[in-house]
């Protein structure tokens, strides 16, 4: 073979190689991720997202940005993130229960939480707390029920249709007590106004809600987990007083856009549940009432599906529906 020939396919050769190398796509992540959080600053999904930003940044090798984008009771954000592209560079970090009363709130709801996102992981569990001020003259739910039938009380809901809201609505229904909603456009809102004895009654998250207990500023009756918690002494749960098997609670998690590549949502998976299960943040989470809870993409799906069906129930009992 002449020596221009050699030179010739040696060229080509490389081209060839070069070409291909073009053609492979990038290393995912190769550029900052972006962490929708659907509610204002403050709140539960804000103070996780903010928690695990860093830790992930650092796993990852690429900045991860937390941007709040409220509004809608959280669908705003869902809707963005529901139709960015499915490249694992935009995520939702949100309560999954209340994404999942959703489809049964809102007539003109501009995505399908079901077939537009998909499961990542669950992050963590925090169970409602059932609070008022403390000028309100009730220390247990029975109480609490007897003064509802004699006073006008204001429960402030976090937003419309959230999964706080519902759990309200649920307990009032089984425990026979009556009181008017007022709505918020977030748990923090919703809180301060409690705090400053505007609204009464307040069912929150214990995550966003437990700092304002310790504090002295709001008396917690109850808590809407199967069993007493200790960082609130000996607070009985709500099942214990009166209300049979009430759960309901706070389930904070990560979602994509449907269509993402399977092996950018396992990477997430296992990225993010090595964070979420480090020592320091299992124990800061828990030192706030948080349990840490990690599914597969599979599980969390089908945690979305149940939550879904269990809350559509409620939502046609009360009559709630939102354009």
């Amino acid at each position: 073979m002449t020596l221009t020939r050699r030179l010739a396919l040696a060229g080509l050769s490389a081209l060839l190689c070069g070409t291909a190398a073009m053609a492979q796509p990038a290393a995912w992540p190769s550029r900052p991720i972006r962490l929708v959080v659907p509610y204002p600053p403050g709140g539960s999904s804000d103070i996780i997202a903010r928690s695990i930003s860093q830790p992930l940044s650092e796993a990852l090798r690429q900045p991860v940005i937390v941007e709040n984008k409220p509004g809608a009771n959280g669908n705003l954000g869902a809707d963005a993130v529901a139709k960015a592209a499915p490249d694992g560079y935009t995520l939702l970090l949100c309560d999954v229960g209340a994404l999942a009363i959703s489809p049964s709130i809102y007539t003109r709801l501009q995505f399908d939480p079901s077939k537009d996102l998909r499961g990542v992981t669950m992050l963590a569990y925090s169970p409602h707390l059932l609070v008022v001020h403390p000028s309100v003259k009730a220390n247990n739910l029975k109480e609490l029920v007897a003064l509802s039938r004699k006073e006008d009380l204001n429960f402030a809901v976090t937003a419309t249709g959230s999964a706080p809201h519902l759990a309200g609505v649920a307990l009032e229904r089984a425990s026979g007590a009556r009181w008017q909603y007022v709505p918020y456009k977030g748990g923090v809102t919703a809180i301060q106004d409690t705090v400053a004895g505007q609204t009464q009654i307040l069912m929150n998250g214990m995550l966003a809600t437990l700092p304002q207990v310790q504090s002295g500023k709001l008396k917690v009756l109850g808590v809407s987990k199967a069993t007493r918690m200790p960082l609130i002494g000996d607070v009985p749960t709500l099942a214990e007083q009166g209300v049979a098997g009430f759960e309901s609670g706070t389930w904070q998690g990560i979602l994509a856009p449907k269509g993402t590549p399977e092996a950018i949502v396992q990477q997430l998976n296992r990225a993010l549940i090595g964070v979420i299960r480090s020592a320091d943040i299992r124990s800061r989470l828990a030192g706030q009432g948080a349990e840490v809870v990690t599914m597969t993409p599979a599980e969390q799906d089908r945690f979305f599906a149940k939550e879904r069906a269990r809350w559509a129930g409620v939502v046609q009992a009360a009559a709630i529906r939102l354009d």
